[in-house]
């Protein structure tokens, strides 16, 4: 087991926001191949970051998943009184919804693991 310290820790956040920035942009852009999103993603940590706070990115990413998640309610609430017949939609938005919480749920399970091996470790 390898032990984490202060420095490798701030580089890993570091390079999680650099490549969730870089997601955003392609997102912003439109569809790309996976080529030019790999191309624009950073490939090392080392580099500062631009000033985006950690909780305000975690907190839009959260409300990006509760809107996915009320979306899809509204789709199968409009499904279920006839109002659209379009199934294929209301699948995919909760499919999303699901994919999107799953994701976060995975997000938060490895935080929690971090700070949990943060605490246990001696100063």
């Amino acid at each position: 087991m390898t032990t984490i310290n202060a420095s490798s820790l701030m580089a890993l956040r570091n390079q999680i926001l650099q490549q969730n920035q870089a997601l955003q942009k392609a997102a912003a852009s439109g569809p790309q191949s996976i080529t030019d999103i790999a191309a624009t993603a950073p490939t090392t940590g080392t580099q500062a970051t631009t000033g985006t706070d950690f909780g305000a990115t975690l907190k839009g990413v959260l409300d990006q998943v509760n809107g996915a998640q009320s979306k899809a309610e509204d789709l199968s609430v409009a499904y279920e009184r006839g109002e659209t017949t379009d199934i294929a939609s209301v699948m995919l938005a909760r499919e999303k919804a699901s994919v999107g919480f799953q994701a976060t749920l995975q997000v938060r399970n490895k935080l929690l693991s971090a700070y949990k091996d943060i605490m246990s470790m001696s100063v």
